[in-house]
């Protein structure tokens, strides 16, 4: 079952007697602030650069100076 145009009626007139015409106004307004802030933020969002990822996090490496250790000279040093 649908609302029909009395209902609707009906539910308009008990909200502006609750609310006033003056707060309801007041919250439509604060309403389309709302709107008008969340777009204003996501174009801001749009237009910023893309930054570059950090870099990556590992474990240590073997000689202990953070830097990348090649596997066949790692096993060369530790034969001789």
């Amino acid at each position: 079952m649908g609302l029909s145009v009395w209902q609707i009626a009906i539910i308009a007139v008990v909200v502006l007697v609750l609310f006033g015409r003056g707060r309801i106004s007041e919250m439509m307004g604060d309403f389309g602030k709302g709107i008008s802030s969340f777009k204003k933020g996501m174009n801001e969002e749009a237009d910023r650069p893309a930054e570059k990822p950090a870099g990556q996090i590992g474990a240590p490496s073997a000689n202990g100076t953070g830097e990348p250790v090649d596997s066949a000279k790692a096993t060369d040093k530790s034969a001789s």
